[in-house]
């Protein structure tokens, strides 16, 4: 498998929207495609009027494998970009 970035600006009107959809896509990732997909991890963004959006980290077959994941939950892949490597500077933070 290899990873990618998936952006996902304005995809939802709120965090219940997301969250609904955040369990589809772990549902679809682990029981229908867990030879083609993985879902890493995702940041929320704020967008305006208030929408959110997410920047994820998946590992998949290739980008129509994202495409076909996000198609089966109904959620947008704006923008699928392969990562060639990992920097890390420190780990991820938390808010607070």
């Amino acid at each position: 498998m290899f990873t990618y970035v998936i952006t996902r600006p304005n995809g939802w009107a709120n965090v219940d929207e997301l969250k609904v959809a955040g369990a589809r896509s772990a549902t679809i990732g682990n029981e229908e495609m867990p030879d083609k997909v993985r879902w890493i991890r995702s940041y929320v963004t704020s967008h305006e009027g208030g929408r959110i959006g997410t920047v994820c980290i998946y590992q998949a077959t290739d980008p129509e494998a994202i495409r076909e994941h996000a198609r089966r939950v109904g959620m947008p892949a704006d923008a699928i970009t392969p990562i060639v490597d990992t920097v890390i500077v420190r780990p991820d933070p938390t808010n607070g």
